[in-house]
């Protein structure tokens, strides 16, 4: 392996693909951007009458304000630092963010608390029922807004050659989706099998036990799973892997 470890990264093609490139050089590794997601709005927004509103990532925050979207006195909350910062820069003041980072922590923040009350969940087509299910068996009301759509782009997975021949040290996926979109680009190459043996040889870190979840049940192994869900952690965990190896 170089000194400097290879590492894909598969954020958006906007500044958080630039952000992610940014970090990793900070970080001494050398990126490999190829960027798995395509955000498509539907122009859908939030209800305003519910009495919770929650919001996923930094992409629904910064939609909804392109809406103007008005909580009045909803209770906005929000998973992830990521996703409460992008509200707030916004001029959205958000009234809770759980410990945990993914859906089953909000569940377990709104547990007991929720019963009886109207909620909107405000995010992508892609997101986990578990939400919508933990929601619902704590005595919600739960109504779900679809922001926006996430595509592959066209022509994405560079990366996947780079796996194929062993020549990744590291992954990262943030999504399940991510895994999803990186493993059929392999697919159209005709090189899913080699990507998976590859990548029995680098570092795969995902950002949470879904994506965690995914990346096994696609016959890859998980070696980073950081403590909190978010990307800067996943990126500065995967490459300590890297260059420890």
């Amino acid at each position: 392996m170089s000194d400097r470890p290879r590492v894909a990264v598969f954020r958006p093609d906007d500044e958080r693909i630039t952000a992610a490139v940014a970090l990793l050089e900070d970080l001494d590794a050398d990126p490999v951007p190829d960027p798995m997601l395509e955000v498509a709005p539907t122009g859908a927004s939030p209800r305003s009458d519910a009495d919770y509103a929650v919001f996923t990532s930094k992409t629904g925050a910064e939609l909804i304000a392109d809406a103007d979207w008005t909580p009045g006195e909803t209770t906005v909350c929000a998973i992830g630092d990521s996703t409460a910062a992008a509200l707030e820069a916004s001029g959205y003041t958000v009234d809770l963010v759980p410990e945990e980072f993914s859906s089953s922590g909000l569940v377990d923040a709104l547990e007991g608390t929720c019963d009886g009350a109207r909620l909107e969940v405000a995010r992508s087509d892609h997101g986990s029922s578990v939400l919508l299910d933990g929601l619902n068996d704590a005595g919600a009301y739960v109504h779900e807004t679809v922001l926006y759509r996430l595509t592959r782009p066209d022509g994405a997975g560079e990366s996947t050659e780079l796996a194929a021949a062993g020549e990744l040290d590291a992954t990262l996926f943030t999504s399940s989706l991510t895994v999803e979109h990186f493993l059929a680009a392999a697919d159209d190459r005709g090189v899913q099998d080699e990507v998976v043996a590859g990548l029995a040889d680098a570092v795969v870190a995902v950002i949470g036990e879904p994506t965690a979840e995914t990346a096994r049940a696609h016959g890859l192994s998980v070696d980073v799973v950081p403590d909190q869900a978010e990307f800067e952690e996943l990126a500065r965990d995967a490459v300590a892997a890297a260059t420890s190896e």
